[in-house]
């Protein structure tokens, strides 16, 4: 079975998809600082890199999510939550940790069908 990357570069790519399995990290890509913004501006990015690999949201099978605050978990509840329709949010992680970029609160990793 062959590999495909989406945009890759050589330092990563932007999604990895293996016999029907997708595999990306977002990271929040806006000027906002609290953990809400941060969250709906990872999760925006997330529907976009699932429809470049021909899935969507309901097709998420795991994402793993670093945090840096666990203070911030209820805000980022709130967003999670109100992304997915009942019944359909995958399997997760939080974990706390300290990021690449000290204005970020949150990373994710997701792992989708396709």
């Amino acid at each position: 079975m062959t590999i495909e990357r989406i945009n890759p570069s050589q330092r990563w790519s932007d999604i990895t998809i293996y016999n029907g399995i997708a595999h990306f990290v977002e990271v929040p890509e806006c000027e906002e600082t609290d953990i809400e913004s941060q969250t709906k501006a990872v999760l925006a990015q997330a529907e976009a890199s699932l429809a470049k690999a021909g899935s969507d949201k309901s097709r998420l099978l795991s994402v793993t999510i670093y945090i840096t605050d666990f203070a911030d978990v209820a805000g980022l509840n709130a967003v999670w939550d109100a992304w997915f329709e009942p019944g359909t949010a995958p399997s997760r992680a939080c974990v706390k940790v300290e990021l690449a970029d000290p204005a970020w609160k949150l990373e994710m990793a997701f792992v989708a069908a396709v």
